[in-house]
């Protein structure tokens, strides 16, 4: 059952059940005394005051029977504490739930059938509502910073100033991704919509707060008042001073505000940049003809237009198969170019005036660079260590890739002979996922197209499961008829196997739709952290994705990559799901952005071991097990084109790292120069990747190099421990969650590898794992 649960007047316990029913006529219930239905009936007609701004604390203006119960001089706290009394002896045992006396549920609406999610999933909000509760939100706890900010110096203690910030971050983080989380995956324009510019007043207030002088003074009070404070709430305090010190709260008040109006301009072109990437809808046609090298089904499932052309989108479900198939390079040239011009008029700027401003905001605080700035808070800890590591790493894998490169045009030239292209002796960017897709054909007997039918969605979803259930000691359910936002998505919970503690819930939003975000990954929509009143809140997250859909004739079928996304992105939902902080500051994934990959990647070594890719695969005509013939040459493949693969992503790296040293850029010409030095090949003319390199305005600026970074420890933890006890090994795998997911951020990332290692990480496993010899 569901019900509308809504707490009135800001901070005031004033509850109203079953909406659409009059407030009279419910309180006429058999629930408790006349004199007790009076004073809610009052507190009714209390909240409607203060709704309308009369927000007097005496009682003067209640009309009829509240005038008559209470006189005008009855003290506001006296009024409260007997309604919450009341609320708490008759209301809520009957619902079975409990209401927090310090804010307004501001969905309206929690799912209390399924214990611990306040909000109901579905998305129905309109998009007036849900810009009205945005502001409601951000009113209630601009108040309660209010009176944070308003202490006398000898107030200031634990309890008035960490415990309530603490208290007002974890009421905020649990009731605005209903607000922002929409303009990802609603099917409604115009809530995506809404929710976009719910977000920007919500990053504008997360700047207003960052930049209160009141509340950093007070925090400074309260770090020289050196109160015992427990291990995570120092952190939280160290964390917070620091944060402060980040934004120039120690600066001048003229430096604050140019702060301030940097921080509030960036938010808004990234949240800008990030909507062109979402609504972006640009399509293709080509003929059968030119789709020669595509698998039938593959050709048989995109629209056919009145042309008798097919269509294919920009979308990775069509973009990547095309890239690696399709024999005529002309073909894969126009994909390639469409794809790599997305957006590129609207996002070039963008992302270039968000350098710029990066930039000045560094200079501001004292910082060389925007990398310098961003890597003080890092495992890499300063911004020449990163480009050290790239640069050495590149040289390394350099030797790897020239022996590539050499077979890759081989490849080239027998085949432009036998297809009748003209060989131009080089190797293009479009050419590049075609030919190394060749090589694992080749090279390493690895057919894309037939092992796709063995990874039938449904049969990888129930494998993935269940190993993430036995190696983490967990128990998956699904939650029949769960409110969700679209037909295709599902919700699970999670809990325990051992002790059948509920740890959390999770949703699988897998298939791509128009307007819907277009890569892959996790959100957060719950924090895992402790309530005000000191009871659990479990996490809530959802995984969101763009694989293939099914069709009437066959299953969605994954490609290997595929099935290591989905790895990946999942053990982002464990870290988020099993983490056990108390403070929603250091909940799940909220690690060093450097290490925040390590324990996903480490995860997705299941899928190349033998165990597993058996437990998640069977073809999809009659489930047969995968031959052992084509299980070998796919582990054996990992090393294929090893040089490539690595090499574009310090690519990325660097450039990231580049354009974040420099007041100023063009990134194009960066992307060229980076591009060519490392691989020896152009990018195409008038394209630039940048315009649709999300992760730049989505929180990864200057840290993209964390993908390689991370990867360093997460190939220490799988060869040190589970290649050595069992990849399927319960107590490692037990010992992994609590010692690497469990922690979230109340520990540094080198602190919990070195607990789970038993010493400190280093790179051999890493260097090994690329064929590099150690």
């Amino acid at each position: 059952m569901t019900h509308s649960l809504v707490v009135r007047v800001f901070c005031y316990p004033v509850i109203r059940l079953f909406r659409g029913r009059s407030t009279l006529n419910w309180l006429r219930l058999p629930l408790c005394s006349v004199e007790e239905q009076t004073c809610l009936f009052v507190s009714c007609q209390y909240s409607t005051l203060l709704q309308s701004n009369q927000r007097s604390h005496s009682l003067s203006n209640l009309q009829g029977t509240g005038k008559a119960l209470f006189k005008s001089d009855l003290s506001f706290n006296t009024f409260r504490s007997f309604s919450k009394n009341i609320l708490q002896k008759h209301f809520l045992p009957r619902l079975n739930c409990k209401v927090n006396f310090f804010t307004n549920i501001v969905s309206g609406r929690t799912t209390m059938s399924i214990e611990g999610v306040r909000i109901a999933w579905d998305l129905t909000i309109s998009p007036n509502e849900l810009l009205t509760k945005t502001e409601l939100l951000i009113s209630q706890c601009r108040k309660k910073y209010d009176e944070v900010g308003n202490l006398k110096e000898e107030d200031v203690n634990f309890q008035s100033v960490l415990k309530v910030i603490a208290d007002v971050e974890c009421e905020y983080l649990s009731n605005r991704y209903l607000f922002d989380f929409p303009q990802q995956v609603s099917s409604d324009k115009a809530l995506r919509d809404a929710s976009t510019e719910a977000d920007k007043k919500l990053q504008a207030f997360d700047v207003e707060i960052s930049m209160r002088q009141d509340i950093f003074d007070k925090l400074l009070i309260l770090d020289k008042k050196t109160e015992d404070l427990k291990p995570e709430y120092k952190r939280y305090l160290e964390r917070l001073i620091k944060m402060g010190k980040r934004n120039g709260l120690h600066l001048s008040k003229d430096i604050q505000e140019k702060i301030k109006e940097f921080k509030n301009k960036m938010n808004e072109l990234s949240i800008q940049f990030n909507k062109n990437l979402n609504e972006e809808n640009t399509f293709l046609e080509f003929t059968e003809k030119e789709l020669e090298g595509l698998p039938d089904d593959f050709i048989d499932s995109l629209e056919k237009m009145d042309n008798e052309k097919r269509k294919i989108t920009l979308k990775y479900p069509h973009y990547f198969p095309t890239m690696r198939k399709a024999k005529n390079p002309e073909t894969r040239r126009k994909m390639e170019h469409a794809f790599n011009s997305q957006c590129i008029s609207e996002n070039v700027p963008i992302l270039e005036e968000l350098v710029m401003l990066r930039q000045k905001q560094a200079d501001l605080l004292g910082f060389p660079t925007h990398a310098a700035y961003v890597t003080e808070l890092r495992m890499a800890k300063t911004a020449e260590n990163v480009c050290n590591f790239l640069k050495e790493l590149a040289t390394k894998l350099k030797v790897l890739w020239d022996n590539e490169k050499k077979y890759l045009l081989e490849l080239k030239k027998l085949e432009c002979k036998e297809l009748g292209f003209e060989f131009d002796e080089k190797l293009n960017f479009w050419d590049l996922q075609y030919y190394t897709t060749k090589i694992e054909e080749i090279k390493y007997s690895v057919d894309q197209d037939k092992l796709r039918e063995y990874f039938p969605l449904p049969i990888v979803t129930k494998g993935l499961l269940d190993i993430y259930q036995e190696l983490l000691s967990l128990k998956f359910s699904l939650v029949e008829n769960a409110k969700v936002w679209h037909p295709d998505v599902q919700m699970f919970s999670v809990s325990d196997s051992k002790s059948n503690q509920l740890l959390g819930y999770f949703f699988l939003d897998l298939f791509p739709r128009e307007g819907k975000y277009g890569h892959a990954a996790m959100f957060e929509l719950q924090p895992g952290c402790l309530l005000p009143d000191g009871s659990r809140q479990i996490s809530v997250a959802a995984m969101v994705a763009n694989f293939t859909k099914p069709t009437a004739n066959k299953p969605s079928l994954l490609d290997h990559n595929e099935v290591v996304t989905f790895f990946h992105e999942f053990g982002h939902v464990m870290h988020q799901i099993c983490a056990q902080a108390n403070l929603a500051h250091f909940n799940g994934t909220n690690v060093e952005r450097d290490f925040v990959e390590a324990p996903s990647q480490m995860l997705e070594n299941w899928c190349w071991e033998p165990v597993p890719l058996r437990r998640m695969s069977s073809h999809y005509r009659d489930e047969t097990p995968l031959p052992d013939t084509m299980l070998k040459s796919l582990i054996n493949s990992r090393l294929a084109n090893a040089g490539y693969r690595n090499l574009r992503q310090i690519f990325l790296g660097l450039f990231d790292h580049t354009i974040h040293t420099k007041p100023k850029v063009d990134t194009r010409e960066i992307l060229e120069e980076i591009h060519l030095n490392l691989l020896g090949i152009n990018l195409s003319p008038n394209t630039n990747f940048a315009a649709h390199f999300g992760h730049l305005a989505g929180g990864y600026d200057a840290q993209y190099y964390g993908y390689m970074w991370s990867e360093v420890f997460s190939m220490d933890m799988f060869y040190s421990r589970f290649k050595k006890e069992g990849v399927m090994n319960p107590d490692t795998g037990r010992d992994y969650r609590e010692k690497i997911l469990q922690p979230g951020g109340t520990q540094d990332g080198a602190e919990m590898l070195h607990n789970f290692l038993g010493r400190d990480p280093n790179q051999q496993a890493f260097l090994v794992s690329k064929g590099i010899d150690v």
